[in-house]
């Protein structure tokens, strides 16, 4: 793998589709990878580091738009484009609400695809040049705050009223998704599916767990909690003012 060469990641499970795809890409000068299911996919983002990635959403083990909002909450700026059969405008609006960069539906004209890929590519190096807008003055990240807590998500440390806290990587990540769905109830199969990547069905204690340790780092009293609320038959929601 060349340093030089920009690195895509393919997440597509026809592979007649992905190995074309792949093939006229490196004709480009593209360093190439294909993931043929959801689960490898994700393995190969955090492995690979990637510099674009071209996802699927009908894909087995875990379809696109969960690996898109796995990808999101911890990358908001990974240049992403959906390739898909699915091209109902409904379809379309959830990808580009969830994050997604560009959108184009099967069949897709090659040419079309790859200077599209060129086009987000190069403006992901223009947007790496400038300057953060999440930076204060030197190096120091903004937090986000609420009540007396503050989450620095670049270092990974909250504070509360009495003590820093070093959150781990899959606190941090539950986090962002509360925060991102800021006063919307999210079901306990739905952050399994989107924080863990369970499938649907699955029946685990894990949320619960991790709910009770976000409420022991910022509730002033965890047994009533302001932030982290359950709602019956919902299951969990973050707020505040």
């Amino acid at each position: 793998m060349s340093k030089d060469k920009k690195r895509i990641l393919l997440i597509e499970d026809d592979l007649h589709i992905s190995e074309g795809i792949a093939l006229n890409l490196e004709i480009e000068g593209y360093d190439v990878k294909i993931a043929g299911n959801g689960l490898e996919g994700i393995a190969s983002w955090k492995q690979w580091c990637p510099h674009l990635i071209v996802l699927d959403l009908m894909l087995p083990g875990m379809d696109g738009m969960q690996i898109l909002k796995n990808i999101r909450l911890e990358d908001e700026r990974l240049p992403i484009l959906i390739l898909s059969a699915k091209g109902d405008p409904n379809d379309k609006i959830d990808g580009f609400v969830d994050g997604v960069d560009d959108y184009m539906t099967k069949p897709f004209n090659l040419e079309e695809l790859l200077l599209r890929i060129k086009r987000l590519l190069t403006r992901d190096q223009w947007l790496q040049e400038q300057k953060n807008p999440f930076k204060t003055s030197g190096s120091e990240s903004v937090p986000y705050c609420f009540g007396s807590n503050a989450i620095d998500f670049t270092t990974g440390i909250a504070k509360n009223r009495t003590e820093s806290i070093q959150l781990t990587e899959q606190e941090l990540k539950l986090l962002k998704l509360f925060i991102t769905n800021r006063g919307k109830p999210l079901s306990r199969s739905k952050l399994l599916e989107i924080g863990w990547g369970y499938s649907k069905g699955t029946s685990t204690r894990t949320v619960d767990n991790y709910i009770v340790r976000l409420r022991r780092y910022f509730e002033k009293n965890p047994k009533e909690p302001q932030y982290f609320i359950s709602r019956r038959s919902l299951g969990y929601v973050f707020t505040h003012e």
